[in-house]
């Protein structure tokens, strides 16, 4: 079975006597509970609630690994040390780059990625390279189970962790005490207030290009993201979705007729009114 290595893939290693706090503290993962072996999702937030860092955190020894984008490290390495002040923790970029994702029966017994997980597959990812199946592999195993990565599904400070369902994937923690971004968290998720969601878009024929607009009705309802041939993933408005559905009104992606459906592990429904829509 598949194990793909991720080269873009860069990791930073938080420690000292109060990393946890310093972490659980700041961004949106439940750390408290954390598994020795469980790779979360988390995101350092702008004051405004919107992802302005997105990563997988894991526990290493008495420390944490952060695995992100490439792109990001530098960024989130910058924004954590100004975060820090006088509080006994240290920062660390490690040098191997890339993290190897493995499912199935030869997955590599490392960190299992609990975004997988809800949808009932066990994928884990490893530092390193330890496979060299085609990443083509785990796009379409993630595309097909609904599962946003920022860059091709979302851009940074554009998007809400609910957006992107991190209310459901073990992203964002409601039992903790105050994060950067908790208040508009808690309010979005109190009030049921989130309209935007990561639906799987399929089509009868191949789908156009990541940036495509969704359209109902000559109104759009999102963006296209990540695609994999006939399927792909778009952030869409759940509540002009449900309307269309329920009105028999095609959704269209440029002129080809699209299908859209939620991930079946979100639980979430499509309203069939604009004000039913809820988290």
């Amino acid at each position: 079975m598949p194990a793909v290595f991720l080269r873009d893939r860069s990791f930073l290693r938080v420690t000292g006597a109060e990393a946890e706090a310093f972490l659980h503290n700041l961004v949106t993962t439940d750390l408290v509970s954390l598994g020795a072996d469980e790779a979360r999702p988390g995101a350092l937030l702008t004051p405004q609630g919107k992802i302005l860092f997105d990563f997988m955190i894991w526990r290493d020894g008495s420390g944490f690994l952060l695995e992100t984008d490439a792109v990001q490290k530098d960024g989130l390495l910058k924004r954590l040390t100004m975060y820090r002040l006088r509080a006994p923790v240290d920062f660390a970029a490690i040098e191997s780059e890339g993290v190897t994702v493995a499912w199935g029966e030869n997955k590599v017994e490392n960190r299992r990625d609990s975004r997988f997980a809800k949808a009932g597959i066990t994928l884990t990812r490893t530092p390193g390279q330890h496979g060299d199946d085609t990443e083509a592999l785990y796009q379409t195993v993630r595309i097909a189970n609904g599962i946003a990565v920022s860059g091709l599904d979302f851009a940074l400070q554009d998007a809400f962790p609910h957006d992107v369902l991190m209310d459901l994937n073990g992203g964002l923690g409601f039992r903790k005490g105050c994060y950067v971004g908790q208040e508009v968290v808690s309010r979005m998720q109190h009030r049921g207030t989130a309209r935007r969601r990561v639906v799987i878009v399929t089509g009868s024929t191949g789908l156009p290009a990541t940036g495509t607009e969704l359209t109902a009705g000559g109104k759009p309802i999102g963006t296209l993201g990540s695609t994999d041939g006939t399927k792909g993933l778009a952030i869409v408005r759940i509540d002009r979705a449900g309307e269309a559905i329920a009105a028999g009104t095609p959704i269209l992606a440029v002129d080809r007729e699209v299908s859209v459906a939620l991930p079946a592990w979100s639980g979430l429904s499509f309203p069939a009114q604009a004000d039913e829509a809820s988290a």
